[in-house]
């Protein structure tokens, strides 16, 4: 691709992020420069967005309707799964499962709260009170 062509389509990662990309310059020679974007991958993140947005909101109709806890919710939305909040948290995945049910969430000691606060980057008050 020539230097002129390189794609500058604005998207959500504008200001944020940049490619690196190999294009020709004016003497066919290759060289390097910077996209902020281009509409196909533009799309792709659109709709992962999309997707990533529906499963938070899931988690918290699911946190509403007292099927989960607030943990789960703040998994979603802080964009971890089990082994990333494992490694965070220091407790076992079973165990995290565990925590996501209201019941068992309600019996867990703000020791234990805390750590999740402090992974999800919230506070202690903000986890215990979310209801949705």
């Amino acid at each position: 691709m020539k230097k002129e062509d390189l794609p500058q389509d604005q998207s959500a990662i504008t200001g944020v992020f940049r490619d690196y990309c190999y294009v020709k310059d004016k003497d066919g020679k290759y060289t390097t420069d910077l996209s902020i974007g281009w509409d196909v991958k533009k799309q792709a993140l659109d709709n992962a967005w999309e997707d990533i947005n529906d499963r938070v909101q899931e988690a918290a109709a699911l946190v509403k309707s007292g099927e989960k806890s607030p943990i789960y919710y703040f998994m979603e939305k802080k964009l971890m799964d089990l082994i990333v909040l494992s490694g965070y948290t220091g407790f076992w995945k079973m165990t995290i499962k565990r925590h996501f049910k209201p019941s068992v969430f309600a019996t867990l000691s703000d020791e234990k709260l805390v750590v999740y606060a402090k992974a999800f980057d919230i506070s202690l008050e903000e986890l215990k009170s979310f209801k949705g």
